[in-house]
């Protein structure tokens, strides 16, 4: 069984782990991003709802945006990524383990380490993969519903080099009204980039019945 990883348990972080995250932070600050509205203050606890996934430096630029707001992100991995002399490189960069073998449940599993830490970010790629249409899939919902935890949305504008945070949401138990919320804001960003349009769509589509959810 999956033990949540407490703040007694954390050590001084491997050198790895140092000079990966400096060089994160240099391609942050060189590149020229900026925050276009901040992270809220009073939150210790949340899911960072990130979209869209269209690159693999998504990564950096979230850690860079996480690094200006003073909060150290965190990120789910599969748990034999945390095994022999990756395990502490992979919890010193954020890492959560989690075992997706039939007998355990995911949502439970991040939910304890919610429940075991003081705080915790965690950012998930809502899209799933880069090759995404836009539509999302619901397990950043569940996990932020089972840890009663709110969920802020986060956009990366590519041609912009801004990244933005918005309002804290908890979720309501209604996935379709709720998800029509934050594609709304997503869409208030850029209201023409069409994975946002099929974002919405989709919510529009759960909250009729014609998807599931």
């Amino acid at each position: 069984m999956h033990t949540p990883i407490t703040p007694a348990q954390m050590r001084a972080p491997t050198l790895l782990s140092r000079i990966v995250r400096r060089i994160i932070l240099a391609i942050w600050y060189a590149r020229g991003w900026k925050i276009d509205s901040p992270l809220p203050k009073h939150l210790k606890k949340y899911v960072l709802a990130g979209a869209p996934h269209t690159s693999n430096w998504d990564f950096v630029f979230f850690t860079g945006a996480t690094h200006e707001e003073g909060v150290r992100p965190n990120f789910m991995g599969k748990h034999t990524l945390f095994q022999g002399i990756m395990r502490n490189f992979m919890l010193d960069m954020g890492g959560i383990p989690v075992d997706r073998t039939a007998k355990a449940n995911a949502t439970e599993q991040v939910a304890a380490e919610f429940a075991a830490r003081d705080e915790l970010a965690l950012v998930i790629a809502c899209e799933g993969t880069r090759k995404s249409d836009g539509k999302w899939r619901s397990g950043f919902y569940h996990i932020a519903r089972a840890a009663n935890v709110p969920i802020v949305p986060a956009f990366a504008d590519n041609a912009a080099k801004i990244v933005s945070f918005g309002p804290p949401m908890l979720p309501t138990g209604n996935y379709g009204e709720d998800l029509l919320k934050i594609a709304e804001w997503f869409r208030s960003k850029l209201p023409d980039y069409d994975r946002f349009k099929v974002l919405e769509q989709q919510a529009r589509d759960i909250i009729a019945g014609k998807n599931d959810v």
